[in-house]
Order: structure tokens, then C-alpha cells, then sequence
């Protein structure tokens, strides 16, 4: 008996010290081509610069490309947690990708982080979005911002174009609340596809109505669309951008149209200029430093710094689901989506989060300021 036992218990061992070893597995889709690309390049880069353990534990990353399409990036969640059995799931990177992929999630029972902006994502909370997570910030705040700035500023009239999908529609319904505030009037609201490559129709009805100011509610190059046409029919108010178009390359394909532009940001878009006493300069320097060194400072944008924040919440929660179950099970993922909606105090490029089971984001204040494009560059407007 003695003899069957031994090598019983030997098997159970092996087991147990396989178990404790099993590996992390994250998947991720993000739009490295089509029409969101300048935004998916540098989540996609940044994803090559996650640890590659966590808590002592090998993390492996399985990345996808869903080419902005809302129908592959579901078809991509699917394949994650079918094939790949992904304890969690970072993307999409856009608010249509992202909210296609809540219900596949949601029946898979595995935490996702999104890395598009819309607070439609995560609230109300509900059955679905209780395993929803996101790390940029939310609509409101950043038009908060704008409005804020346009009435310190002496604006009185606004136009806005935006995405005529859930991206633009999100920002219209935000920025309505956030200029009734300051008592800003909207007297254009026009909007336009992703797609698109004229907007001379749109662009003429806010010429015709002639506001103080506008705001473009678009996100990567396809931003720069409606401002390089207002400049081309002599249009010199203010203009305005979301967080959308935070990267090297609507600078690129803007140009000199979209010089003297005011946005809202992530802190890590201006890391470098912020003062000592920002509580966010250490930490969006240390995804500057990363990323440069990788890529090319140039190259840095608040998008790539998304990602990177997504990769320290689950670094955080790993820590915490570990001592709860073993990945690769059911009972991980849990774990995991219970450890994320705990997140306290995890220093990012973007901000300092604190999540609970309201607040499936966490930032505050501290997770914005405002830029201005000069001489083809950001700069920092304290």
C-alpha cells in the first residue's frame, strides 16, 4: 500500500508545484491598421514593453490585430478566450470595437480593459459591464476642460463636428452638459464619418453660423480632417480637439492647419514640461523614458499610454488574485476582475487610480490638463 501511495503523493506534488507555476495570460486586440491605426500602433508597441512577470509568475501576450473593424474585434475576443484561455483582455482601441466586445466578454466571464474613452463603456454599471474596465479618461472630464478654458477665454458660440458613431455621439452628449455649465452656446453640430474624406458640406454650414469657436469630436489622423477644411475656407476662431487626437501623428497630417489648437490631455503628452510638484511627472516620465528608448521619443503618444496603464492595474491585481486562485481557471479570472475593481493608488502615465465597484476607471482630476499646438508640438498651459 505503502508503495502505491508514494508515488500518488509524488503525482499530487508535481501537480500542485505545476498549478502554482501555471502561466499569465493576457490577450489583446487593438487596431494596428485601417482608420484607428495611429492609435493601435503605439498600444500594440507598448504592449511589447509589459512585464514579462508578474508576482514571480511568466505573463504571455497573445495580440491581435482588428483592423478598427467592430466585427473582428469581437471575433478576436472570442478567439482569446476560446483558444488562447486569456485570464484577461486588453482592448479594443476604439468606442465602437469596444463596445461590441461587452457582451462576448461578459458571457465568457473574463475582465476586459478597454482602451477606448466613452464612459457609456463601463456605466451604468450592470450584469455586462460589471467585467469591464477601462484606463482612459472619461468624456466628461476632458470636456470639462474645454469648457472651462473656451469661457475663460471669452468664448461665447461653439460648433461641433464630431464621429457620427458612438465616439462622436458620446462627446456631443458630454459637452452639451459641460457648456450649459458655462453658459456656452452650440449653435452648429454636424458630423462625419471615420472614413470620410471630404467634409466640405458640414464645414460650409459652420462657416455659415460663424461661432467663436469649434470643437472637432474625432480621434486619431481622421481628426484633422474637418479643421485642415475650415482653414482652407478662411475659418480663424479658436479651434478645439478631444483627447482622441493626442499623437505624433495628427501633428503630422495636420500640419500647419492645426497649429494653435487647444486640447485636453493625459499628463504624459506633456510629461516632460510639467512641474516637479505635478504628482503624475514620475510616473508618465517613466512611460516616456520606456517608450522613446523603444521607439523614439517622437513617437511617444497618450494612446501607447493607455496601455501601459492597463498593464499596471493588471500587474496589481495579479498580485492580489494569485493568493485567490491559479491562472488559466475560472476562478482566476474572477479573482482578477474582483482585484481590478480594487485598484488603489497605481501610479500610471495618465494619472493615479482608484477603482471601486462604481468607478471602473478611477482617475481624477489629476488625470488631465490642457495643451496647445505650437510650432508642430505640445505644449503645456498651466
Amino acid at each position: 500500500m505503502k508503495q502505491i501511495l508514494k508515488p500518488l503523493a509524488l503525482a499530487t506534488a508535481l501537480l500542485a508545484a505545476s498549478l502554482a507555476h501555471a502561466d499569465i495570460t493576457v490577450g489583446v486586440t487593438v487596431s494596428a491598421t485601417g482608420p484607428a491605426a495611429s492609435l493601435g500602433i503605439p498600444e500594440k508597441n507598448t504592449i511589447a514593453l509589459l512585464p514579462k512577470t508578474m508576482a514571480g509568475q511568466k505573463v504571455n501576450y497573445v495580440v491581435l490585430d482588428d483592423a478598427s473593424d467592430t466585427t473582428a474585434a469581437v471575433s478576436n475576443t472570442k478567439k482569446l478566450m476560446a483558444e488562447s484561455k486569456v485570464d484577461v483582455i486588453i482592448g479594443s482601441s476604439t468606442t465602437p470595437n469596444s463596445l461590441a466586445m461587452i457582451d462576448a466578454v461578459a458571457e465568457g466571464q473574463t475582465p476586459m480593459i478597454s482602451l477606448a474613452a466613452s464612459a457609456a463603456l463601463i456605466e451604468p454599471q450592470d450584469a455586462k459591464k460589471h467585467w469591464v474596465f477601462k484606463t482612459p479618461q472619461n468624456d466628461i472630464m476632458m470636456a470639462l476642460a474645454i469648457a472651462e478654458h473656451m469661457a475663460n477665454t471669452g468664448i461665447k458660440t461653439v460648433a461641433f463636428i464630431g464621429f457620427s458613431d458612438a465616439y462622436g455621439e458620446g462627446w456631443y452628449k458630454e459637452f452639451v452638459k459641460a457648456a450649459d455649465l458655462k453658459k456656452i452656446q452650440i449653435i452648429s453640430n454636424e458630423r462625419y464619418s471615420r472614413t470620410d474624406t471630404s467634409v466640405t458640406g458640414q464645414v460650409l454650414k459652420i462657416m455659415a453660423a460663424k461661432p467663436d469657436a469649434v470643437l472637432i469630436a474625432g480621434s486619431g489622423t481622421p481628426a484633422a480632417l474637418p479643421e485642415k477644411a475650415l482653414k482652407e475656407r478662411g475659418y480663424t476662431g479658436k479651434m478645439y480637439q478631444t483627447h482622441g487626437a493626442a499623437n505624433s501623428d495628427f501633428l503630422r497630417v495636420g500640419g500647419k492647419d492645426v497649429e494653435g489648437t487647444f486640447m485636453p490631455a493625459g499628463p504624459v503628452l506633456v510629461a516632460e514640461q510639467l512641474p516637479d510638484s505635478n504628482p503624475v511627472k514620475k510616473s508618465a516620465l517613466a512611460y516616456v523614458n520606456a517608450y522613446g528608448a523603444a521607439y523614439g521619443k517622437d513617437k511617444v503618444s497618450t494612446f501607447g499610454g493607455h496601455a501601459w496603464d492597463a498593464g499596471l492595474v493588471v500587474e496589481s491585481a495579479v498580485t492580489k488574485a494569485l493568493k485567490k486562485a491559479q491562472p488559466g481557471t475560472p476562478a482566476f479570472r474572477a479573482a482578477l476582475r474582483d482585484a481590478l475593481e480594487q485598484t488603489k493608488d497605481v501610479a500610471g502615465a495618465h494619472g493615479v487610480f482608484n477603482t471601486s465597484a462604481a468607478d471602473h476607471l478611477g482617475l481624477d482630476q489629476r488625470g488631465r490638463v490642457m495643451v496647445k499646438i505650437e510650432n508642430g508640438a505640445w505644449k503645456y498651459q498651466p
